[in-house]
């Protein structure tokens, strides 16, 4: 299974000519089956997706339906569980709390790839590897 960031998503839906390829890279991405996501995944998609102040804002509308195809996947629950294992690997590894909460949702659905252009590739969490599927 590969784990899923935020910006996968985001790139999905983008219309942005200078996005195009990695608009393209998305949707290859999306279309397969060993995908995994979580809440959280889906949360920041939602908000950042709908901000008026993106080029491109998508409708709430067009958002949840879009939230809602995704639900085909695997998806990780929010949990207490959850919560104390990214504030320990925050620390552990110097990241934001957020970036450690999708490595562990990522470990936590046993996951041994996390797909994201926010983390530096090739970092490994312990089992959860990096991959920037942008970096050609």
């Amino acid at each position: 299974m590969r784990f899923v960031d935020t910006n996968i998503l985001l790139y999905a839906v983008s219309t942005a000519v200078q996005e195009r390829s990695k608009h393209e890279i998305a949707l290859t991405i999306l279309d397969a089956e060993d995908i995994a996501l979580s809440v959280q995944v889906l949360q920041e998609f939602y908000v950042q997706a709908t901000r008026t102040s993106r080029a491109d804002p998508l409708t709430h509308e067009q958002a949840a339906a879009l939230i809602e195809s995704w639900l085909r996947f695997r998806v990780q629950e929010n949990s207490v569980a959850l919560l104390r294992e990214a504030m320990s690997t925050s620390v552990r590894w110097q990241i934001s709390y957020w970036d450690a909460a999708v490595v562990e949702a990522a470990r936590a659905m046993r996951c041994a790839t996390l797909l994201s252009e926010d983390l530096k590739r090739g970092m490994d969490f312990a089992g959860v590897k990096v991959e920037n599927p942008f970096d050609t």
